[in-house]
């Protein structure tokens, strides 16, 4: 911790993270899901075979974190950061000349190593260590800003897309990562390394003595939960437009449907801030996982009914964007803080994996039975979610 944070760190670190953030996951994550149908169309790949690489690069990037850590922990933050987005603008520029299928999977393998050095859980690193107290609060703002990526990437692209084509889209995309972005994350991770920080504290418990969770009935509820989670929102999102497109749904409309649920992600999040001293953690996160289920029963309902398509976007975003900060604060609650890092850096890890293959498992669910069955799929990950969340309450009282 901080034995003081300058009162004018926000100013000089949070805010400018925030927006580098918005930016890196608008031009490296959200391109896939918002370019997807110009690729199927262009190329004439199946939605299996275009998922897969999605897949694959977020595996690769949950398993390149914790080596992203490490090297933001010996104090390289400033590098970290700024290198991965610059080396991730270099792949969005090889991305936009593949013709070939291995082309493709070979430039989002290499975007994975690029996600893990530069998203969330890089920059949270580096907040953690240069906020102190303020780390929380830190954290929330740049979720609250960087909410908003899908709704810069997915008009964004689909605007420019029209007028110079995908391949030109990830050029601009690349231009904005490498005159906006990466200078952010230098400005801003420079300012950090200029806070007070203490000596870091020891290690705890041994790795193999943290290894005794995985005998915690707790600790497996909240994996089943997460994954739940993770698929439910990994397969609607990355499909949305596809399957609104299948249902007849305007592109417009679909467009501006998938842009609103980063706004609805910050509204989420907002609300949660206001309700936290009156509803305890678990119970919001229920309450998440049912938004989540009511939302599959909205897109379910779109086919015949448009207007639910409202009621998915607002259930869909504020859920899942409390999820997202949500999960850390429900680890330390059920598990604790004894090595904390640790714990909650594993079930991260669960949960990118259980988004990773996502994509995939929704092409495999939509090639057996259509939409509907993707749609189900994605209600009965949130019921699962729902249950073990409540055997987790159940087990954790005394």
């Amino acid at each position: 911790m901080n034995p003081k944070t300058s009162p004018h760190a926000f100013r000089r670190i949070v805010w400018p993270l925030a927006v580098a953030e918005t930016i890196v996951w608008a031009a490296l994550y959200y391109s896939f899901p918002a370019l997807l149908l110009e690729w199927e169309k262009d190329f004439g790949w199946s939605k299996t075979e275009l998922t897969g690489a999605l897949t694959i690069s977020l595996l690769v990037s949950a398993a390149s974190a914790p080596i992203a850590g490490r090297i933001i922990d010996r104090g390289k933050g400033r590098i970290q950061l700024t290198g991965s987005a610059l080396f991730g603008a270099f792949l969005l520029v090889l991305l936009s000349q593949v013709t070939q299928l291995w082309q493709f999977y070979a430039v989002w393998i290499l975007i994975g190593f690029a996600m893990a050095g530069s998203l969330y859980d890089a920059c949270f690193a580096v907040l953690t260590r240069t906020m102190g107290d303020q780390a929380k609060r830190a954290i929330t703002l740049v979720t609250l800003v960087a909410g908003l990526a899908g709704t810069v990437s997915f008009p964004s692209a689909n605007a420019l897309s029209a007028t110079i084509g995908w391949r030109g889209t990830l050029l601009v995309f690349a231009a904005v990562i490498i005159f906006i972005a990466a200078p952010l994350f230098w400005h801003a991770c420079g300012k950090a390394d200029d806070q007070p920080r203490e000596t870091l504290l020891p290690p705890g418990r041994k790795t193999e003595a943290a290894l005794r969770l995985f005998r915690s009935p707790l600790f497996w509820c909240l994996v089943i939960c997460f994954i739940g989670m993770a698929f439910n929102h990994g397969i609607l999102i990355n499909h949305l437009l596809p399957l609104l497109d299948e249902r007849g749904v305007h592109k417009e409309t679909a467009i501006l449907a998938i842009s609103m649920i980063g706004p609805m992600q910050v509204s989420g999040r907002l609300a949660m801030m206001t309700a936290e001293r009156h509803v305890s953690t678990s119970a919001m996160f229920i309450v998440c996982t049912l938004a989540a289920s009511t939302a599959a029963l909205f897109l379910y309902g779109a086919a015949a009914v448009p207007a639910l398509l409202v009621g998915f976007v607002l259930f869909q975003g504020a859920g899942h964007g409390v999820v997202s900060i949500l999960r850390p604060v429900i680890i330390a609650e059920y598990l604790g803080r004894q090595d904390f890092g640790l714990v909650a850096g594993i079930l991260a890890a669960v949960y990118l994996v259980g988004y990773a293959f996502a994509p995939t498992v929704g092409s495999f669910v939509w090639e057996i039975g259509g939409y509907d069955r993707v749609i189900e799929f994605a209600f009965a990950m949130t019921i699962l979610a729902f249950l073990s969340l409540v055997a987790a309450r159940v087990i954790a009282k005394p």
